[in-house]
């Protein structure tokens, strides 16, 4: 029998999409141009609002048409030149073609929309605290073939770079020769980037099987690098591979191993920033619960003005080694350290009614389970930690049904090239 002419084999591949020319209104939460021609909404990368421009269509979904700019034909007036020759490839950063001040205020109307879809009317949103360029002390590199980057910003693709302007010196430093080092020994690897008190810790996650003569390369690159500790992960957690100073972050005048590549705030000034706004908030509140507390990054600053912490985390590395930090500090008997995976065990409504006060901090997720307990509970003071205005806004309407007042909400910008945003808010009954 003839195979049918209709067949997938016969199909004709779609015509190219045709350039349109778009008129962006306004930019969506990730940091795209939005247009809307012929009533249907178009994605535009590296667009600002008021820009003509012209784009290539290339996936249409739910929301509408992902397009690819192709040209800028009448540009803001607020644009200005990118820092990177990545730029625009890349995905590491999307916002560096803003000009600084008009991206600190659509980042704090962000949040003040994000609240205004759950229905708070004008919300109490201060303006964005900035963190400084270069200060990024953490990144996660990606290598693919001989490209040592970040994955490009619509794929998976990685964009070579040999510098990050955006990353402290001494980390953007170490990303030529790392490539140098690794390519001739792994086709696909991650590598974690993090300044610590100790200096640089490199974590290579990579399937590859190391002989000893690779061992003893990566052992030499760390000491002539100076990295505090270079280990390598083939699948069954990281090995040391060298390490000169072990890993460790101060926090409350504590000091607290470091796991390699676990989760460190973006930045210490950003770290500060928001240490402060949680640490004013809290006031005079002697019993106190961190929950996600990952490091202690909140919970040993807590300690030296609370009589009692409780912090849990599901992190299981990240609880050892703040249980390590605080047994060594003596406050054993002030801050108590629980592995719990909040997400599916948060804490009951009795459990929290022990406390003056909350302190939460979840992943991007948000905290839906634990903020409906907390909606339960007779809590007096609850202080929420963000990195997604969306999961917030979802977090903080389920407190405000539950009889709490927002009281304000402090923004803080530690990415200020991307559309990324952290913040503080403070709920009080």
């Amino acid at each position: 029998m003839a195979k049918s002419s209709r067949g997938p084999r016969n199909r004709r591949p779609a015509p190219p999409a045709r350039p349109v020319t778009l008129e962006i209104a306004a930019l969506g939460a990730g940091g795209d141009g939005v247009a809307v021609k012929e009533g249907v909404r178009h994605f535009v990368p590296f667009t600002l609002p008021g820009e003509t421009v012209v784009a290539v269509p290339r996936a249409a979904g739910a929301d509408g048409v992902a397009c690819t700019l192709s040209a800028v034909e009448s540009p803001s007036a607020e644009r200005v030149a990118p820092v990177c020759p990545a730029f625009g490839r890349c995905g590491g950063c999307s916002l560096q073609h803003w000009q600084p001040e008009a991206r600190s205020r659509w980042k704090r109307e962000r949040v003040a929309v994000a609240l205004g879809h759950r229905g708070f009317v004008d919300p109490p949103v201060g303006p964005a605290v900035v963190c400084p360029a270069d200060t990024r002390r953490r990144a996660t590199l990606a290598l693919k073939g001989r490209k040592l980057g970040f994955r490009e910003g619509s794929g998976h693709a990685v964009v070579a770079i040999d510098a990050c302007p955006v990353l402290r010196p001494e980390l953007s430093a170490l990303i030529a020769p790392l490539k140098a080092l690794l390519t001739p020994l792994a086709d696909d690897a991650a590598i974690a980037l993090t300044w610590t008190d100790a200096g640089a810790d490199v974590a290579i996650r990579c399937d590859a099987t190391l002989g000893w003569e690779a061992r003893e390369r990566l052992a030499a690159f760390a000491a002539a690098h100076d990295l505090a500790r270079l280990a390598w992960d083939a699948g069954f957690g990281p090995e040391p591979l060298a390490v000169a100073r072990p890993p460790a972050m101060t926090m409350g005048g504590v000091t607290v191993p470091f796991p390699a590549a676990s989760f460190l705030q973006p930045s210490a000034e950003g770290e500060a920033a928001l240490r402060g706004a949680v640490l004013e908030s809290l006031g005079q509140a002697f019993r106190i619960a961190d929950l996600f507390c990952g490091l202690g990054t909140f919970a040993l600053p807590i300690a030296r003005q609370a009589q009692r912490v409780f912090a849990a985390d599901a992190d299981g590395a990240a609880v050892r080694a703040l249980a390590d930090g605080v047994a060594a500090a003596g406050l054993g008997g002030r801050v108590t350290v629980a592995a719990r995976d909040l997400f599916r065990d948060p804490l009951g409504a009795a459990e929290l009614d022990a406390f003056d006060a909350v302190v939460f901090d979840p992943p991007r997720a948000g905290a839906q389970a634990q903020a409906a307990e907390l909606a339960r509970s007779a809590v007096p003071l609850v202080v929420a930690v963000s990195c997604n205005p969306a999961s917030f806004a979802r977090d903080a309407r389920t407190l405000a049904d539950g009889g709490y007042a927002l009281e304000r909400v402090t923004p803080v910008d530690q990415f200020p090239t991307t559309a990324h945003l952290e913040l503080v808010a403070v709920f009080r009954r």
